[in-house]
């Protein structure tokens, strides 16, 4: 039988091997399926005989995929995303007025930018829905790599090709230090003279932890870190406690508590960007939500 016959007959049992793969259970994938597991494990028992050879073996008191199962079920698994992409593009191109869009971004974006793309977009497109994430700069990058996100708002954005982005503005990168802070009436200061003081910093994988990062080394020295944290909100928090120093953006709106943000020099940004898959097409609404984001 040629792989184009098999790949037929395979077809109507996607959902099984995808579940199948996911749950590595066959009585938690006949309850995802809704169907009754002596159902499925026959459904597997008579696709192995149609392949030539066994989806599954005994392991324990349970099963485990064999080889050429695990094969079908990451490719079942691919071909039902893509099918559900499909569905989606086709529901929303007889309605696209009342699409869904999966928005990542980074926790300091949540404080403005977000809140007024959102504000405008919605007010010409109220039907529309969204679902909103945020992570990490790499948490991003590598959920909408895998498909979980339409888009995301990020800084930097990636030079990468699976990516394509559109630069939105940029952020000035300012020194964070409590107001009782000896530097906190300098009108700037050089990132040199920050080689003995503590830094609160985002955790590794933050695109704010990288600029520091880099902007330390470009200086000569690596930061003494007291704390690390996952929200510049925290690290703002610290700065006042005065536990340590940070380079973040301005805080908007209006100033910090207990915070004095210092001028840097050299000066130092961060753009901000909508990121998506690149050569991939959108479903109607993430696209319409792209087109008025980057007016393209």
């Amino acid at each position: 039988m040629t792989h184009e016959k098999l790949a037929a007959q395979l077809a109507p049992n996607l959902a099984l091997l995808a579940a199948l793969g996911e749950m590595a259970n066959i009585t938690r994938a006949a309850e995802l399926l809704a169907v009754p597991q002596p159902t499925l494990s026959r459904r597997l028992a008579a696709l192995g005989e149609t392949l030539g050879a066994p989806l599954t073996a005994p392991h324990g008191r349970g099963i485990r995929l064999t080889r050429a199962g695990e094969l079908l079920a990451d490719a079942a698994s691919d071909a039902v995303a893509r099918l559900e992409s499909g569905v989606r593009r086709v529901l929303e191109e007889v309605e696209p007025s009342s699409g869904h869009v999966v928005l990542g971004f980074l926790h300091l974006l949540g404080r403005s930018l977000v809140p007024s793309l959102l504000r405008d977009y919605r007010a010409t497109h109220p039907g529309t829905r969204f679902t909103l994430v945020q992570g990490s700069r790499q948490n991003m990058l590598d959920r909408l790599r895998d498909g979980e996100l339409d888009l995301a708002l990020l800084a930097p954005t990636p030079a990468d090709p699976a990516f394509e982005s559109c630069v939105l503005s940029e952020q000035e990168i300012l020194l964070s230090v409590p107001s009782a802070h000896p530097l906190a009436s300098r009108d700037e200061v050089t990132i040199a003279e920050l080689a003995d003081e503590e830094f609160v910093l985002l955790e590794p994988g933050y695109g704010l932890r990288q600029i520091t990062d880099a902007l330390c080394a470009q200086a000569g020295f690596e930061p003494k870190i007291a704390f690390e944290g996952q929200e510049s909100d925290t690290v703002r928090g610290l700065v006042a406690a005065g536990l340590g120093v940070a380079l973040l953006p301005h805080f908007e709106p209006g100033f910090p508590a207990g915070v004095v943000e210092v001028p840097i020099t050299p000066r130092a940004s961060r753009s901000i960007g909508l990121v998506w898959r690149a050569a991939e097409p959108l479903p109607p609404a993430v696209a319409a939500f792209r087109a008025h984001t980057t007016r393209r």
